[in-house]
């Protein structure tokens, strides 16, 4: 686990703490600790500030760590903090049991931070008895390990993920939910439930947030889901691993659930949360009758199926794969766009437009958001290429699927828009979005004339051919990969270029990459500078040097990230 120049190295514990005259520590109450009493201890270095959450968060979670830990004599936390005054250094403090470099030694607080390449915070640094760096990943290690994963080596790390191997090859429910204190569950109303009540019953591990959107909403569902099939005499449970932070707002979600529950803040939790991996939220895990796991996640299965993904077998699983096949092949406009009397997308003016006036054409799906910065980035070479396509084929026609955050946002993005929307808020969204598993935009998906999926790459495919990718079937994609291998036998093989005339650009396939004369996406031919990876589209190569023929030779949740905002 230990990296970096500073590993390897026994540190002498004064040497690192001290500064003339000063040769202690102090306690939150204003006690002085001299620096040799950590002589021979395993020493926590804990950079963290007030203002920073996710330090506000981990914090606690180290205090509980350290009074478990700091009693048998052989362990200390010393803080170094982040914060930028005194008051907000001792309001902070004083939630800690541990020791602290004096606010006043900013030199010492800066001279570790630069010695430890402290680049974010909270960052816990765990230095052994002999004064040798173990880890400088020590916050991950408390996360997922707490309390027993002290003294924080390579090598006791190393046993509790053996240790954790050998128990999911011997996996029961009661390896599962079982902790050294508690062989209990709890039900909403406060009453306890042994752990082997659930023995031989299929169980559903359920993690989620009360305070998440998407965990709210599928809440609703696998209640329903869950009721249906104990109306059905079904031996099946669920247990809630609740992933709140504040316990009013855990009991308020748990309220509305008719399972039982690990208790708030069981450590058993976090354990969980490491020992399936969990990758998102909601997430159902499914503990078959043996307690084996049979299914790590079947949250989206019971979206779009309900009671119907029920028993959550693999042979369930190919039914539905089927089942999904046979759906896909027969979809159509308005299996897609028409809900209820929901019949019609939007224009201009809020004027209605029936479904049945779309069917036949090319649509395209269009996902997107005023609030995203890629988003508005992207509307407008949609807008240029609507009309460009348009101009070719009447038959094609785009509808606004949006994400915006109020009425008034969606009236002022679709005002710059040419093409069709569904209304602000409404219910088909939250369908599309499952169906397509939209989870970043801008996104597009084309439909074509029959109603069935083209490509759910269409915004990609844009990107890469603008209109010309018209109309996204694979056949006429291939077409233009045809256009361009002859295309490219006039190209030279090798160029210089004054972008980079540190070495030749090679003619190379490459799958996706961004040009970097112009910054756009490109796909297919770059010339390419393996060794700098510098890529340039080949009409801005050879325009350039054409160009340079007759000049002087001299001379960004959502979260967004890079061109996509994406759900967190």
């Amino acid at each position: 686990m230990a990296n970096g120049d500073v590993n390897g190295v026994s540190h002498d514990l004064s040497a690192l703490f001290s500064s003339d005259p000063r040769d202690f520590l102090v306690r939150n109450n204003g006690d002085k600790v001299t620096i040799s009493s950590l002589s021979g201890k395993v020493v926590a270095i804990y950079f963290s500030g007030s203002w920073c959450g996710p330090c506000r968060r981990f914090t606690p979670k180290l205090v509980e760590v350290y009074q478990e830990v700091a009693p048998k004599g052989d362990f200390e936390v010393v803080f170094v903090s982040s914060d930028r005054d005194e008051e907000s250094f001792n309001d902070y403090f004083s939630e800690m049991p541990w020791l602290a470099i004096p606010f006043s030694d900013s030199d010492t607080r800066k001279h570790l931070k630069e010695l430890f390449k402290v680049r974010g915070i909270p960052n816990l640094v765990i230095i052994d008895s002999n004064g040798e760096v173990t880890t400088e990943n020590g916050t991950m290690v408390v996360m997922e390990y707490g309390v027993d994963g002290y003294p924080f080596t390579c090598e006791r790390i190393n046993f509790l993920k053996e240790v954790e191997e050998a128990t999911k090859r011997n996996q029961s429910l009661s390896s599962i939910l079982v902790s050294r204190s508690r062989n209990y569950l709890v039900s909403n109303n406060g009453n306890q439930v042994p752990v082997s009540a659930l023995e031989g019953k299929m169980v559903g591990l359920y993690f989620s947030m009360s305070s998440h959107e998407p965990c709210v909403e599928f809440t609703s569902t696998l209640v329903d889901v869950y009721n249906k099939l104990k109306e059905k005499g079904e031996n099946f449970e669920v247990v809630l691993i609740p992933l709140d932070y504040e316990e009013e707002e855990h009991k308020q979600g748990f309220e509305a659930m008719p399972w039982l529950a690990l208790p708030f803040k069981d450590k058993s939790c976090e354990k969980l949360v490491r020992y399936f991996e969990l990758e998102t939220i909601p997430t159902l895990v499914i503990i078959g009758p043996d307690g084996k796991t049979l299914d790590p996640n079947v949250a989206e299965r019971i979206e779009e199926h309900g009671i119907d993904a029920y028993p959550f077998t693999p042979e369930k699983l190919a039914e539905l794969a089927e089942f999904e096949k046979a759906k896909e092949a027969s979809q159509t406009l308005e299996s897609l766009l028409v809900s209820g009397d929901k019949d019609f997308v939007i224009g201009k003016n809020d004027s209605k437009v029936p479904v049945s006036e779309l069917v036949g054409k090319n649509v395209l799906l269009y996902f997107s958001a005023h609030w995203c910065p890629p988003c508005r980035g992207f509307t407008p070479k949609l807008n240029k290429i609507y009309h460009e396509i348009k101009e070719k084929d009447n038959q094609f026609e785009v509808i606004f699927i949006s994400s915006d955050s109020d009425q008034s946002s969606f009236d002022e993005y679709f005002s710059s828009m040419p093409w069709l929307a569904l209304p602000y808020g409404d219910e088909r969204k939250k369908l599309l979005d499952r169906k397509f598993k939209i989870e970043a935009i801008p996104a597009a998906i084309a439909i074509g004339s029959s109603g069935r999926t083209v490509t759910k790459e269409a915004r990609d495919l844009i990107g890469v051919h603008g209109a010309n990718a018209y109309p996204f079937t694979e056949e006429h994609l291939k077409h233009l990969e045809e256009q361009a291998e002859e295309q490219a036998k006039g190209w030279p093989q090798k160029l210089k270029h004054e972008l980079h005339d540190e070495h030749e650009l090679v003619l190379t396939r490459r799958n996706v990459y961004c040009c970097d004369a112009c910054d756009e996406t490109g796909h297919g031919w770059s010339f390419y500078c393996g060794e700098c990876d510098f890529d340039l589209h080949p009409k801005c190569a050879l325009e350039k040097n054409e160009e340079a023929k007759d000049e002087p030779t001299t001379m960004e949740g959502y979260v967004c990230e890079g061109d996509v905002c994406r759900k967190v």
